[in-house]
């Protein structure tokens, strides 16, 4: 299936992994939860890669929801693109997108999801506004 990204969606990273072994069920695929792994783990690394460490005492972005759609099956030993966007800062959000297509198989999306983003206080346990710099990499 190709799935194209609206262009209001702001294309930041690409991540390069292999299935692991232990990701599949025993069903021989991937399992459902494992997708969200791999696009928790391209979020990270797109905000390790912009200075965005994870600071559990002061101010960073948490996941306030999360969803996946499942497109064709993916197991060992493929190897995996997958690709982050962003969209639609607002006050104290943004929306993040992740494509997840098979290296050897190029603009073909085996899955797609994405996840709120909400910039959090974790010392108030409460929302705070984007920051400016990230305000500026997200629109």
């Amino acid at each position: 299936m190709k799935i194209d990204i609206p262009q209001h969606k702001k294309r930041v990273h690409e991540l390069r992994m292999p299935v692991r072994w232990g990701d599949m069920d025993a069903m021989g695929h991937v399992n459902n939860s494992v997708y969200f792994r791999y696009m928790e783990t391209a979020r990270i690394e797109w905000m390790c890669a912009i200075g965005c460490q994870p600071a559990p005492h002061g101010q960073g972005p948490v996941i306030a929801n999360a969803f996946c759609n499942f497109h064709h099956q993916l197991e060992h030993p493929d190897q995996l693109l997958l690709t982050t966007y962003v969209s639609d800062p607002r006050r104290c959000t943004f929306e993040s997108w992740c494509t997840i297509e098979r290296e050897s198989e190029p603009g073909v999306v085996c899955a797609a999801g994405g996840a709120t983003v909400i910039w959090v206080d974790a010392a108030l346990r409460k929302a705070c506004p984007l920051p400016d710099w990230m305000r500026a990499l997200v629109s």
